[in-house]
């Protein structure tokens, strides 16, 4: 059955997928793909009646019979050229397929391996690792990645990192409605450190899927700063879901960032397996017209004496939707855990709505935790201060919400990103004109 109408059902457009072109494999691997694909067959697509996506309207991507990728583009520099990042370590994706022309690995030198995860799949490391941590029996969008990706990043990190690395995730310019599957492993040793960029892209024009799944292992005092950055077309879905494992003494710094696509999600799942672990989670939601953006999040407190600290904003403008879900366990054996989560929001329009969901669990009475949220408009004061110092309205309300972003975005340490996403959230505000 080849469904590549419109206006598809819930349960046709994931029977479309279903589908997909089978990926060859051998050994542990295929085990794994059979696996997934069993469990993907039995969750199928969640609906509203699922506690953690009844605000997330998906409907819009119901409609749609994706196809798999069959060929794969041939992209220039010049094509991806806004998205580089001076001096990083690239590794370019194109439709999920490796684009080794367009990467960059000269500077990838002792203490790190960038490569595609497809070429090291005989690596024992790889093995022992690859699906352990992504929920594939439980989430049919990982389920669905398990068994098709083609190809995604394997990044081992066994010294300090200097550089950046850059995982550009790029969607080409299709006819056909494609499914993209995106996946990325991340591997940091005991007292090594690193910066990820985990960046999803996608040309103007055409209709697509991008499912996306990370892996990320950071050993005993290890220290990673992941930044997770989602500016596809304004016509794309995009479905992403990223696990941590941390452990002992370790440190994760998560930046995530959600500018592009007509339906988006990110589910963060952080478990502290080691004492002392700290997490320190950042996010931003930048939505119009008639967006939807969802971030949920889980942190496990499984260990004594973690550290969780959480900032995420939305800001959301015409007839947009963000929403917000941010859940910290505190399990029996946590005691002395210390965990701060905040969500603030901006609502630019009275169409606009937000919904935001802090949320903790605590089974131990030897903790610190607290949590609060807030949605709000602009600043009334704030708005009258620079209108009489001569702004015009627009562009008073423009400032006021670019300094309202600009407090995630400034916590990223990589500058040219910054000035790149800074010039992002400009674009999207009209640049800021009088």
């Amino acid at each position: 059955m080849n469904l590549t109408q419109k206006n598809l059902t819930r349960e046709q457009c994931f029977e479309q997928l279903l589908l997909g072109k089978t990926v060859k494999s051998t050994g542990w691997l295929e085990n794994i793909r059979v696996e997934a694909l069993a469990h993907a067959r039995i969750l199928n697509f969640p609906s509203v009646r699922h506690d953690d996506w009844r605000f997330t309207d998906l409907s819009q991507l119901y409609l749609h019979g994706f196809q798999p990728v069959d060929s794969f583009a041939r992209l220039t520099l010049d094509d991806i050229r806004q998205w580089l990042i001076p001096g990083a370590i690239r590794l370019v994706f194109v439709d999920g397929c490796y684009a080794a022309e367009l990467s960059d690995l000269k500077h990838a030198g002792a203490g790190v391996v960038v490569t595609s995860l497809a070429e090291r799949l005989g690596d024992r490391q790889v093995e022992s690792s690859f699906g352990r941590y992504a929920p594939y029996k439980q989430d049919a969008f990982v389920a669905l990645n398990t068994n098709f990706f083609e190809d995604g990043s394997w990044v081992h990190v066994t010294g300090e990192v200097a550089r950046p690395i850059q995982l550009l995730h790029v969607a080409s310019k299709r006819e056909v409605s494609s499914a993209i599957y995106s996946r990325n492993m991340v591997v940091v040793e005991p007292f090594s450190r690193a910066t990820v960029i985990e960046d999803y892209v996608g040309l103007e024009g055409g209709t697509y899927f991008t499912n996306a799944v990370t892996e990320v292992v950071l050993k005993n005092d290890a220290q990673l700063q992941h930044i997770r950055v989602q500016r596809e077309d304004k016509d794309a879905f995009h479905i992403g879901h990223c696990t941590v494992e941390a452990g002992k003494n370790s440190v994760y710094a998560a930046t995530s960032l959600a500018f592009g696509a007509r339906v988006s999600r990110h589910a963060l799942h952080i478990v502290q397996q080691g004492e002392g672990a700290e997490m320190h989670l950042n996010g931003l939601a930048l939505v119009a017209g008639r967006q939807i953006a969802d971030t949920h999040t889980q942190v496990d407190h499984a260990a004594p004496r973690g550290k969780s600290i959480q900032l995420h904003k939305c800001i959301a403008d015409s007839s947009a939707h963000a929403i917000f879900s941010g859940k910290i366990i505190v399990h029996t054996g946590a005691a002395g855990t210390d965990s701060v989560q905040s969500s603030r929001n901006l609502l630019l329009s009275d169409k606009a709505r937000i919904d935001t969901q802090p949320q903790l669990e605590i089974f131990n009475d030897d903790v610190s935790c607290k949590h609060g949220a807030t949605i709000g408009q602009i600043d009334a004061g704030a708005l009258f201060f620079l209108k009489s110092r001569g702004l015009t309205e627009e562009r008073a309300r423009n400032l006021l919400t670019h300094a309202f972003a600009a407090e995630i975005i400034d916590k990223i340490p990589v500058p040219a990103l910054v000035e790149s996403l800074s010039k992002t959230i400009l674009e999207r505000m009209g640049g800021l004109s009088t």
